[in-house]
Order: structure tokens, then sequence, then C-alpha cells
């Protein structure tokens, strides 16, 4: 079931993922504030992976979902189009109202509707660039995705502090504690998520299916039980290559959620001495993982473009067996380092290892999955991210005081080891191309 694609140039498929610009400048305003709002609403150390629950499971529950429904739709918008545009709205309007929250709990019951949005948007948005190229611009497209993570990602950490430098005051709070430069960072990625989707699907707009294609979906049978069970044979048809990935996702998502959870904690101690939530010392931790964190994704916005000639020479495996090393020392090297100009430094390799998270994987991945079923593999490939995080989340506060001693930095140099397991595991992933199956559900709903 393969049709001609017309080959895009370098500033299509620019616009093309564009509205992944606006995706991920939501997801980095959420890495790098949300442990700093959690505590400023009560929160408690031990406490803040399972308030962070809300991104794996709607992850775990939604993309698949929608991934598989999206293969089966066929409407006068396309295959993809409704679900960018019905998540980007949603986004839209959580980020407005998260930075009002008057509790602890009406913001973590926030976060899961928005993660809720985001999911909806993001895995039809990985189809449609599998979709939308043929598979020598596979690596181009999701590291031009990549590269958008990293510069929106840069913008979000960044925010707060360029504000600050704007004119506004870095102490002036709200009833609840939440600075008014997170709050104006809220609204600026509420105007992002929607605008940035829209330009996409207006420059680049999906390619009309085919007259095969047409038949194809239309002959599968309709209703939430055939898409679960669409998911389930999905699932025992996953190809090897696929089911290799999960041991190197599991280490490197287990990694990166230690870090993005504890990093502000970990810099209020080790920088400015503190673990006071409502102290001028946190308050300023929080503003310097925005830098630090800014510059990160910068560096990722970089390399995601300059690895693509390597990534086509070497492969996208040595590639990213070799970031995920250097972001390991860079988070081994983080808690040892009072100055905050040395901060910078171990950015690089997390940096890196960033920019090659958000394209390697998918790189190796979209050349081992059947076209047609494109929308549901990106959606249980995202079950891959969402289950180590859950894991994450539900283990680590076992052993958060007797193991790690309650000490946030502790935190930091585990994710450090665990993306050094990573960057092994994925040297033992042997990369197939699978042929398409053009398969039809014969149990209807």
């Amino acid at each position: 079931m393969t049709s001609f694609k017309p080959r895009l140039s370098f500033w299509q498929i620019v616009n093309m993922n564009f509205g992944f610009f606006g995706i991920q400048f939501s997801f980095g305003l959420q890495q790098a504030n949300m442990s700093p709002i959690y505590a400023y609403l009560g929160a408690e150390g031990k406490d803040l992976p399972l308030l962070w629950l809300a991104g794996p499971m709607t992850g775990l529950l939604v993309q698949p979902l929608i991934g598989a429904m999206s293969d089966r739709t066929a409407s006068r918008w396309g295959r993809r189009t409704p679900y960018f545009l019905i998540g980007a709205i949603l986004c839209s309007l959580g980020l407005l109202i998260m930075p009002f929250s008057p509790t602890l709990w009406f913001a973590a019951g926030l976060l899961w509707i928005l993660d809720a949005a985001n999911n909806t948007t993001m895995e039809p948005y990985r189809a449609y660039v599998s979709d939308r190229l043929n598979r020598d611009q596979h690596s181009l497209g999701f590291l031009t995705q990549s590269a958008f993570t990293g510069l929106a990602q840069t913008l979000a950490y960044l925010a707060p502090s360029l504000l600050v430098w704007m004119g506004m005051n870095k102490d002036a709070v709200g009833d609840n504690h939440i600075p008014q430069v997170t709050l104006a960072a809220f609204i600026i990625g509420a105007l992002l998520s929607f605008t940035t989707v829209w330009w996409s699907i207006r420059k680049v707009p999906e390619l009309p299916l085919t007259p095969d294609e047409l038949a194809h979906i239309r002959a599968q049978p309709r209703g939430m039980g055939a898409t679960l069970r669409e998911i389930w044979q999905a699932i025992q048809d996953m190809p090897p290559t696929m089911r290799q990935l999960w041991w190197m996702k599991l280490f490197q998502w287990y990694g990166m959620m230690c870090y993005w959870i504890y990093i502000v904690p970990s810099l209020a101690k080790t920088v400015f001495d503190t673990s006071d939530a409502k102290s001028a010392g946190f308050r300023d931790a929080s503003l310097l993982n925005g830098q630090i964190g800014g510059f990160y994704n910068f560096v990722a916005f970089i390399a995601a473009f300059a690895m693509v000639p390597f990534v086509r020479k070497l492969g996208p495996k040595a590639v990213h067996a070799f970031c995920l090393l250097a972001a390991a020392a860079g988070m081994w090297a983080l808690p040892n380092i009072t100055d905050q100009a040395w901060l910078f430094l171990p950015m690089v390799g997390i940096g890196l290892a960033w920019a090659s998270i958000m394209g390697n994987p998918y790189v190796m991945l979209a050349g081992s999955i059947p076209p047609e079923r494109a929308g549901v593999y990106m959606g249980i490939f995202n079950m891959f991210i969402v289950i180590p995080m859950l894991i994450q989340m539900l283990t680590l506060p076992l052993y958060y005081d007797s193991v790690l001693g309650g000490q946030p930095d502790n935190v930091i140099r585990l994710a450090g080891t665990l993306l050094a397991c990573a960057a092994v595991a994925v040297l033992f992933v042997k990369t197939t191309p699978a042929a398409p199956v053009a398969r039809i559900d014969k149990n209807p709903a």
C-alpha cells in the first residue's frame, strides 16, 4: 500500500514541522516549571514524582488510541489534521489556566488535561511526517522535529529570565505564590500552541488519500472495540527493531524524568544552599534552571541539524549511543558544580542527547514499520516513553529517602548512570526494514 510522494524541499520540511515548535514549547514550560509550581503550592520533595503522573498516564492511554484512530480517519480535513487542531486548542486553554491554579490538587488535575491535549497532537504529528516523506527523507524530517524541539524548549526555559531582563520583577508573586513571570510565560505558550500548528497544516497540507488507501480505511471495522483490537494486534505484530528499542527507552526515559523532576531542587541545594520553596534562593534556582535548560535546548537545536550527515554515514545507533554517554558525563558532573558559569559545560552533553532522543529513535523506528500502520505504531512507541516514566514515578519515592538519602542531587547522579545504560542498550538494536502489511481486521466491532 505505497504511493508516490512528492519530494519536499528543505523549507517545506521546516514548514511542516513548525507546529512541533508550539507543541514542544508547551512541554518545555512543563519541564521547567511544574516542579516549582507544585513546590509553591505546598508539595514536598518525595511527592513530586507522583504529581508528574499526568504526562505518562495520558500518553499511555491517549497516544496509541489516537494513533490508531488517525490511521482509520478519512475526513474532509485530512487523516491527521483533525487531531492536530483539537489537541492544540485544548493545550492552549490548559496553558492559560495553569499559572492561576489556586491549590495543589487543581494544578495536578489540570496537568492531566494539558498532557492529554498535547498527546492528542503528538503522535498523529509524527505519523504525518512518516506519511508525507519518502524513507530517504525520514532522517531529515524527524531531526527537523528534533531541532524545533530544541529551539522551542530553549525559549520556553528562557522565557521567565527574558521577561525579568525586559523589566518584570522576579520576586512578584500571585496569591498562590506562583511568580508573575511564570504566568506570562504560560500565556505566551498558549498563543504559540495553536498558531504554529495552524501554520504547518496551512503551508504543507496532508497528501490526498489514494483510492487504494481510502478503500483500505473504509474496509476497516468502526468503533472503539475495533480500534482497541487493532492496537492489540499491532502489539502482537510488533517488528523486532521496535521490540529491541524497549530496553534503551526504559533506561533513557527513567533517567530523563529523574533529571527534569529534581534539577531545580538540586540546584537550590548545591548552588543556593536552600530547600525552602518559598525562599528567594529557590526562585533563583528556578530561573537558573531556565537559563541552563535553555542553553542545552539551544545546543539540541543546532545539534539536530549538525548530526544529519553523521547519522547518514555512521547510522543512528552509533550517534545516539555517543550522545547518551555525553549526557551521562554531564549529569555526573552537575551536582559537584557550585559556580553558575560552569554549569553550562555539562549542558552541552545533555543538549546533544536531547537532540538525539527526539530524532534518532524515530529514524530507527520509521523504516521498520509498515506505512499503513504508522499512526498506531507511533502511538505504541510512545508507550516506550511513558511506561518508563510511570515506573520512575512509582518506584523512586520508595527509595528516595532510604537509598538516595532524600537528596535531590543524588537523583541527578542516578540519571547519569541510567543514560549510560541506555547508551549500551541501543548498540544491541538491529535495524531491519519491514514490508507493508495490507491487513483487514475481520472482527467487526
